[in-house]
């Protein structure tokens, strides 16, 4: 590009804010020019905010330190400094709904990591290896707006995204059933280890509305747009338990399914290893290249080796193998907060900068 866009993190403070900022530190597309967060954290160099509490490896990027945090609450003065916004702010969903709404009438789009409108019927839930072509549904979503260039678009849940992206290349082959358990890490939580103690040497078999979302959220993802809306897909059947275990990142994912035309192991095999998504065709700074890789090893994807494939943004997949219930079974992991939050929302803006959604102002 022959000039970065420039970008705000609002909910900058927030473990998913600190991996946005993280991300856009050497980001030749983007480039961080505001960071906004609650009135409790504005006023301050970011450095002071986060005294203590910076979660990622590494010191605070040298460009983000000595930035004044912004209150997120004041769109029009956030608006005047960015082209578009990254949102990870940790608020009722009835309040984000509306700031987010607030930033997009204001003309700055906003790139979501937040729930609050993926059942917005017009707001895209984009995967970007998926379903990027629900990108057009912008348009409806201006309109009702009243908006030319502001928009809101989001990611889904962590827990989905090890999974999903192993069983999309398999459509062609009816999955009907799938049953899930996802192990998730506790970053996912907005924790480390060390405030997280009641997690050591110990899983706790409950996350509140995780298995909703990801039994639900990938109907809407493989839904198709009709009339300015996205219209869920009403299968695959799927069936959730989601779990807490006590790693520090990582969401790893047991998986078995049911087809309709049951494959072979070669096909299952030969379609992961071929897919490719747009991201990897438009040739996307952070797009994985492959997006899917697959283990050989029995003891294979392993958390603390594999999450970092691809930067973060791969999803690893082994164990295939037959199953005496449903026609196969395979485990999946994927780095829940680089590929399932602020990783997958920075290739989302890329996606979206490529098609000509996220312009300069």
């Amino acid at each position: 590009m022959a000039k970065k866009l420039s970008v705000g993190v609002i909910g900058a403070t927030g473990m998913v804010g600190q991996r946005f900022v993280s991300l856009l530190a050497e980001h030749p597309w983007f480039e961080l020019a505001a960071v906004a967060a609650s009135p409790a954290s504005a006023g301050k160099p970011y450095r002071e905010a986060l005294a203590g509490r910076w979660a990622l490896p590494g010191e605070i990027p040298a460009r983000a330190a000595d930035m004044i945090v912004g209150d997120a609450s004041h769109v029009d003065a956030i608006a005047k400094q960015v082209d578009f916004v990254f949102c990870a702010v940790d608020l009722p969903k009835p309040e984000t709904k509306a700031l987010e709404e607030a930033y997009a009438r204001a003309e700055t789009p906003v790139v979501s990591n937040n729930s609050a409108n993926r059942w917005t019927p017009d707001v895209p839930m984009i995967l970007p290896e998926i379903n990027a072509h629900h990108a057009e549904v912008i348009t409806a979503q201006r309109a009702r707006l009243g908006t030319k260039r502001g928009f809101i678009t989001v990611k889904p849940n962590c827990s989905l995204q090890s999974y999903v992206p192993a069983i999309h290349p398999l459509l062609a082959f009816g999955p009907s059933r799938i049953a899930v358990c996802t192990y998730q890490a506790l970053s996912g939580a907005g924790k480390t280890h060390a405030t997280f103690p009641e997690m050591a040497d110990n899983v706790i078999p409950f996350i509140g509305g995780e298995e909703e979302k990801t039994e639900q959220e990938p109907l809407k993802i493989w839904g198709s747009v009709k009339q300015g809306a996205i219209v869920n897909a009403t299968a695959p059947m799927i069936s959730a338990t989601c779990m807490r275990v006590p790693v520090s990142d990582g969401h790893m994912a047991a998986v078995f399914v049911a087809f309709d035309h049951k494959p072979t192991t070669d096909q299952i095999l030969a379609s992961w290893r071929e897919y490719a998504g747009p991201p990897q065709h438009k040739k996307l700074p952070s797009a994985p290249t492959p997006f899917l890789r697959y283990f050989t090893e029995d003891d294979r994807p392993q958390t603390k080796l594999d999450r970092d494939a691809g930067n973060g943004q791969a999803v690893s997949i082994g164990r295939l193998r037959g199953d005496r219930q449903f026609d196969y079974r395979f485990v999946c992991l994927s780095h829940n907060t680089v590929r399932g939050a602020a990783g997958g929302a920075v290739l989302t803006a890329e996606l979206l900068t490529n098609d000509g959604y996220l312009v300069a102002k």
